[in-house]
């Protein structure tokens, strides 16, 4: 259905036009007129048509002030002039306000008949753009809750973090390279520092999650988690310049979560508390995540900032923090020399800025070997035994310089590191050949992915990661080469029959054994046979 508006000072034309347009189109178009430029407005608003045939010429307003003045409430709206004036300003005037087209009086059927037509493709074109708008748009808001939930799940388990979150970001449209964490509680009530209820509140809630992430975002732009207990945890991006000013960014943040808690609460029922951490890179959002938990611990009020509690280990100036940090990132990682270097950086640094503070520098080499130990063994690259570290204390008293004590201190933590990785290497090596030997021993059965990965005690997901590294196939691939050779074997050693075979190579279907074989080896079985 079209809405067609005449606007026209001449009764005469506009029952000329009606008739033309009843003709040829039919019901699919209502018809509505005025003969003044004021009541053109006041028809346009009420009777919002999507085509409108207009004179220049009428009484009052003229037509280009009408059609600016209909303009400014219905942009979409398709104007095609008809007018007794064949002037150029007009016209070029008319072009300015978007009008499709410009025709002279007297007007003929035929051409009237084709600008509408023109006019009712366009509307058509425009209004499936629109529902094709709106239905991308719909897919979105069911969407983007679970890539949001994905990114905050990757933020705080950093399971294959940097390709991940690259992907989220991407997905997002995030651009910023830093954030910090907010997490919303609720409940019931007030207890101290807790909220009572969690389970009911979160039942109770849960209907009101939409509610809840759309009045998040009216007052930050964040990534809102999903509901985890009677907690959301939102991820909001921020640039560096936010995170070198971040007293005043932590005055608005604190003044817009207050704002937010008062709205949560007139528009569900519950009551609402709210830890934020401090901002930080984004690799480093989840120790933000850690201090927003922490922040509801030490105080009662409604919104808890991390950086305005006395929560957080300080350091001196020019500390080398983020050496320190990379270096247990590197042994955790059983990189060893990215924490050798890292080691001898610290080293460096303590050195440079305490070179007559000797005890100081042993006790902090001391400390961090037992650290790098630590993290060592929690990493699984060995046993821990009570007195493996009996000689330390003498050890290091005998040291005379740093030279010593540096040697010693880089070869400790080069140890940690290279045990690590060592584990790591000789678990999966281990585990592939167990798994290479249980296929060996039952590839002549109906054996699949989760029959190995139980027979060596790990999730078939990361079975299938760690077989797919080590022997650069996967499970189905390696299978099929065994199956294949013992086949090859068959064929030429034995006068068994083709379904025999098949049968002892773990095929129950002869033909698909047929078409695998030729696939993988390049023959047919009968062909191979032959050749041999």
């Amino acid at each position: 259905m079209y809405k067609i508006m005449i606007a026209d000072d001449e009764g005469i034309v506009i029952d000329a036009l009606k008739f033309i347009i009843e003709r040829n189109f039919g019901d699919s178009c209502v018809i509505d007129s005025a003969k003044t430029g004021r009541s053109v407005i006041e028809l346009a608003e009420n009777f919002r048509p999507d085509i409108a045939l207009m004179d220049i010429q009428m009484p009052g307003i003229n037509g280009i002030e009408a059609m600016k003045e209909i303009q400014k409430s219905n942009k979409n709206i398709i104007f095609i002039v008809v007018s007794a004036y064949d002037k150029f300003d007009y016209a070029k005037e008319a072009i300015g306000l978007g009008v499709m087209d410009y025709i002279n009086k007297p007007i003929e059927q035929k051409t009237i008949v084709s600008l509408l037509r023109k006019a009712m493709l366009k509307i058509d074109d425009d209004r499936t753009k629109r529902s094709n708008d709106l239905l991308v748009k719909e897919k979105l808001e069911t969407v983007i809750p679970i890539i949001e939930s994905g990114l905050i799940y990757s933020v705080l388990f950093q399971e294959n973090y940097a390709e991940e979150t690259e992907n989220f970001k991407r997905l997002l449209g995030i651009e910023e390279d830093y954030g910090y964490m907010m997490v919303i509680e609720y409940g019931d009530t007030q207890d101290g520092v807790h909220l009572t209820n969690a389970i009911g509140a979160s039942v109770r809630i849960h209907p009101n999650y939409m509610r809840l992430r759309e009045t998040v975002k009216e007052y930050f732009a964040g990534i809102v988690g999903p509901m985890m207990a009677n907690v959301v945890i939102v991820f909001v991006p921020c640039t560096d310049e936010d995170a070198d000013n971040e007293y005043e960014e932590r005055v608005k943040i604190i003044e817009n979560a207050r704002k937010m808690v008062r709205k949560l609460r007139n528009s569900i029922d519950a009551q609402f508390r709210i830890g934020i951490g401090s901002i930080k890179k984004l690799d480093e959002a989840g120790s933000s995540y850690t201090e927003a938990m922490n922040a509801f611990r030490y105080t009662t009020g409604s919104v808890a900032h991390a950086k305005d509690l006395p929560m957080e280990c300080s350091y001196e100036e020019d500390y080398p923090i983020e050496t320190e940090k990379k270096l247990f990132e590197k042994v955790q990682s059983g990189d060893v020399p990215g924490a050798v270097s890292e080691a001898n950086r610290f080293f460096d640094w303590m050195i440079s800025q305490y070179a007559n503070a000797f005890m100081d520098i042993k006790l902090k080499a001391m400390e961090f070997v037992l650290w790098a130990e630590k993290v060592c063994y929690e990493s699984g690259g060995g046993t821990y035994r009570f007195e493996s570290r009996h000689d330390y204390l003498p050890t290091l008293f005998e040291f005379k310089n740093y030279e010593e004590l540096r040697s010693w201190f880089l070869t400790k933590v080069r140890d940690a590191a290279g045990n690590v990785l060592n584990n790591k290497e000789k678990t999966s090596v281990s585990l592939v050949e167990q798994a290479k030997e249980y296929i060996r021993s039952h590839y002549f059965k109906d054996i699949s992915l989760d029959d190995v990965s139980r027979e060596v005690n790990i999730s078939p997901y990361y079975f299938s990661k760690l077989f797919k590294e080590e022997t650069g196939e996967n499970f189905i691939e390696y299978v099929t080469s065994i199956r294949m050779e013992k086949a090859k074997e068959l064929l030429a050693r034995t006068e068994k029959s083709m379904k025999e075979i098949c049968s002892e190579v773990g095929y129950s279907d002869p033909n698909y054994f047929s078409r695998s074989f030729k696939k993988n080896v390049g023959v047919t079985p009968t062909e191979y046979k032959e050749g041999k």
